[in-house]
This record gives C-alpha cells, sequence and structure tokens, in this order.
C-alpha cells in the first residue's frame, strides 16, 4: 500500500502499520469473507447432492470440480460482483447465493439452483466462514510467529544461561539468578498456551433458522440432517454446535479469543520486564545511525520497540476482551449484535502483528552488558545473607535470621570484606567458614 493512500485511513492497522499486517487481508478482510462464504456455500451444496434427494441429482465428479473451480479462482472482481448483488439485495449472504446461481449458470452446471443455500439461515453462513478464517489465520500465521518467537527466546536463554544476574523482587536487590533462566521463564509459559491453542476444538452452528433443522427436516424427514450437519463441518474442518439458537453460541470462539489474550498478557510482562533490564543497563541496544531517540535529546536511544509491543497488545487485549464477553450474550434465538461485532474479529490480531515484529525487532537489537551486570552484583553482597543464614540453621546456631539481619541494618551495602569478617566472628567449624566465604553474588543461583 502506498503512503499516498495510507495517510487516509483511519485506522493504523491499515494505514501507517499496512506492511506489517498487510498479510492479514487474506483472512480477515471483506474480500477473505465473501471468499469464505462462497466457499462453504459450494462445499454444502456439493455434499448436499450426494444425499440423492429428490429433485437434486448428484453431481459428477467433472460438475464438483467446475463449482469448486469458482472458489479456488475467486477474484477481486467476483468479490465486487457480490458486493454489487448486495446493493440491490441490501443482504450480504443473499447476494452471494445469487452469485453462485449466476456463476454456475455461467459456467455450464446444470442442476436445479433453488438448492443452493437449501433450508439455511445466513448465520449457517457467517457462523461456520468466521471460525474457518479464524482458525485459518491461527494455524497459518499466529502460531507460526509465535513459535518464531519461543524459538527466539529459548535461543537467548540458552546463549545467556550462565549470566549471573541481580534478580529484583519489590524492586529490591534479591537472590541472584541467570538471564538465560529468567528469559525461559517467559518461553515456558508461552509453549504451554501455544499447545492449548493448537489443541483447542474450532466450533461453527449449521442448523437452519433457529438450530433446529426445521426446513431440512420437513422436506426430506427420511434424511438425519443432524448427523449430515456433523459430517459437513467436520469435512471443512470444524465441530458442530449440537444445540443452538440461530447463531452460533460462541463460547469456543471466546474460549479462543481468552487464549490469545493470555498469551499476549505473557508477552506484555516480557515486554516490561525486557524493557526494565534497559533500564538497569543489564542490556544495551545496537545503534542505527540514522535512527533519531528523542526530537530534543541527541544521546537518547529508547527502547520503543518493546513500548510499541506493549502498547499494541494492551490495545489487542482490550478488544479480545469485548469481543469474548459480548459475543456469547444474544436475545432469545438472536439479535444481530454479533454481526457487526463480528466483523472487528481481525482487529486485535492486527495489533498482535504489529506487537510481533516490534519484538523481534527489539529482542535483534539487545546486547548484554556483562560489566554493568557484574557491577550490580559486586555492590549488593548483601543477597548472600539468605545464603549464610540457612546454613548456620543447618549447623544450629540459635536465631540465625535474626542474627543476619542485624547484619544487614547495621550494614546497609555489605562488601565482600564486611561479610567475611562477619563470617570470622561467628562461632562455627572452620571447615564451616571455608564453606560461607565460598559464597558470592556470582555463585549463589541455586538451579538456574
Amino acid at each position: 500500500m502506498s503512503t499516498k493512500n495510507s495517510i487516509h485511513h483511519i485506522s493504523p492497522i491499515d494505514g501507517r502499520y499496512s506492511s506489517k499486517t498487510e498479510s492479514l487481508s487474506i483472512f480477515f478482510s471483506e474480500f477473505a469473507l465473501i471468499q469464505t462464504r462462497v466457499e462453504v456455500e459450494i462445499e454444502y451444496l456439493i455434499q448436499l447432492a450426494s444425499l440423492n434427494l429428490k429433485g437434486f441429482k448428484k453431481f459428477q465428479d467433472a460438475e464438483a470440480a467446475s463449482l469448486r473451480s469458482i472458489i479456488e479462482h475467486f477474484s477481486e472482481s467476483d468479490a465486487l460482483e457480490v458486493k454489487d448483488i448486495e446493493s440491490t439485495t441490501n443482504h450480504d449472504v443473499k447476494a452471494v447465493e445469487y452469485f453462485i446461481k449466476q456463476r454456475a449458470d455461467s459456467i455450464g452446471v446444470n442442476f436445479n439452483t433453488e438448492f443452493i443455500h437449501f433450508g439455511l439461515t445466513s448465520q449457517d453462513i457467517n457462523n461456520t466462514a468466521f471460525p474457518l478464517m479464524l482458525k485459518r489465520y491461527l494455524e497459518q500465521n499466529y502460531l507460526p510467529h509465535m513459535k518464531e518467537i519461543i524459538h527466539t527466546l529459548n535461543a537467548k536463554s540458552n546463549e545467556w544461561k550462565e549470566v549471573t544476574l541481580l534478580a529484583k523482587t519489590h524492586g529490591q536487590p534479591a537472590s541472584p539468578t541467570t538471564l538465560g533462566k529468567e528469559i525461559k521463564v517467559f518461553a515456558d509459559r508461552l509453549e504451554k498456551q501455544c499447545r492449548l491453542l493448537e489443541n483447542v476444538e474450532h466450533g461453527g452452528k449449521f442448523g437452519g433458522a433457529t438450530g433446529n433443522f426445521n426446513a431440512h427436516k420437513v422436506a426430506y424427514p427420511e434424511v438425519d440432517w443432524v448427523e449430515f450437519g456433523n459430517q459437513f463441518l467436520a469435512s471443512i474442518g470444524l465441530t458442530r454446535q449440537q444445540y443452538t439458537t440461530q447463531i452460533e453460541h460462541y463460547d469456543g470462539m471466546a474460549h479462543i479469543l481468552d487464549t490469545t489474550k493470555r498469551i499476549h498478557t505473557i508477552l506484555i510482562d516480557l515486554a516490561r520486564d525486557i524493557w526494565s533490564y534497559v533500564s538497569y543497563e543489564v542490556f544495551t541496544q545496537k545503534i542505527n545511525k540514522n535512527e533519531t531517540g528523542s526530537s530534543a535529546m541527541p544521546h537518547k536511544v529508547n527502547p520503543i520497540d518493546f513500548e510499541n509491543a506493549e502498547g499494541n497488545l494492551m490495545f489487542a487485549n482490550a478488544i479480545l476482551e469485548f469481543l469474548s464477553s459480548k459475543l456469547p450474550i444474544s436475545r432469545l434465538q438472536r439479535d444481530l449484535t454479533d454481526s457487526t461485532v463480528l466483523r472487528n474479529i481481525g482487529v486485535p490480531y492486527g495489533h498482535f502483528e504489529v506487537a510481533y515484529h516490534s519484538l523481534v525487532k527489539g529482542f535483534s537489537k539487545l546486547t548484554i552488558n556483562e560489566t554493568a551486570i557484574n557491577q550490580e552484583l559486586e555492590n549488593n553482597w548483601i543477597v548472600i545473607a539468605e545464603a549464610i543464614q540457612t546454613i548456620l540453621r543447618r549447623e544450629g546456631i540459635a536465631k540465625p535470621y535474626e542474627l543476619l539481619k542485624d547484619f544487614s541494618r547495621t550494614n546497609k551495602k555489605p562488601s565482600k570484606e564486611d561479610f567475611h569478617l562477619f563470617i570470622d566472628s561467628l562461632v562455627v567449624s572452620d571447615d564451616v567458614k571455608i564453606e560461607l566465604k565460598a559464597i558470592s553474588p556470582q555463585n549463589y543461583i541455586g538451579y538456574a
């Protein structure tokens, strides 16, 4: 998309960030929705014909292939043709039905075209099209991006596994850890949530005007329409919801939205931690001489990639939270609020895409600052107080916690020498004193 055009868009997803979000068009655009509706209608038609119903013969293989070619070769001009029909019908799904009738006639497939959209309501199409679009996006785009992030985190965790780091709890110096382990925490959390997302059930609604196959059964009572509906949705990769109103109940979709929201929350936590590490000079950032960090302060190199990721993920989560709490609610057998809301399903994932690109870029710019890391450890020998009092407990020394508490409160910033003098004053064996003196902020890291 050219800059000339993008500056006129209302949303930054299609404007400022269009280069990062254009891949979503094949999943969530109006074109994608129309194309997927056409796909569902045609696949339904072909499987309906396989029942050899009175008045509707089974398609020959060549005829089915010709119908499927409408899907395979669906173009922008086709979508615009559907939109043109909609301008007359004032109904988007009815426009798809009329388009298929016209196209079937033009390609020479002869059958009773009144069986297109037979027995269906528009939500039988919408509530299979939208879940399909979301499923395909997650499988083809979202999860691969997440796997790339996880791979990066695991690689960095391995690279930094021996970099001892002063931990901070409540913002204060705490028992040392390693930078590799702290990065691994996020990789492990994300891996678990992504496994949940990979194994989630993608459901759809298919059952007529109020979910009971009323029209189907009255026309052909001898057919088990519930089983047909189950098999049809399974054939296109969805699980049919057994008891519905006119619309999908969206409980499964809400679960998917909430799962991606949890993933984003973990990424927000990660972005904030990396931002903090940059602030504490654990990391420095590779400098691009052509970039400007501040319009006023020439020296600044800001962690803007992680800030950008955080902001976009928070915005995405706000929309996901709304969608997951709104969609499962509908008055009686349906109202229209889900329809207008569901059209925004791609928006939060557009903001995820921006965040993904920012995180990848941000991590590529990070360099560990070993000098600053080691200096901070040397400035905080106080953190080995926990280790010493624990060993003193083992040795049966009375009130070791209180003993170290008094020492640490008296010596706000005790040095290595201060600790060794303190150890020399203890009534313990020489072997224990040697053991205690061997402890340092650099090696007191447990299994990190």
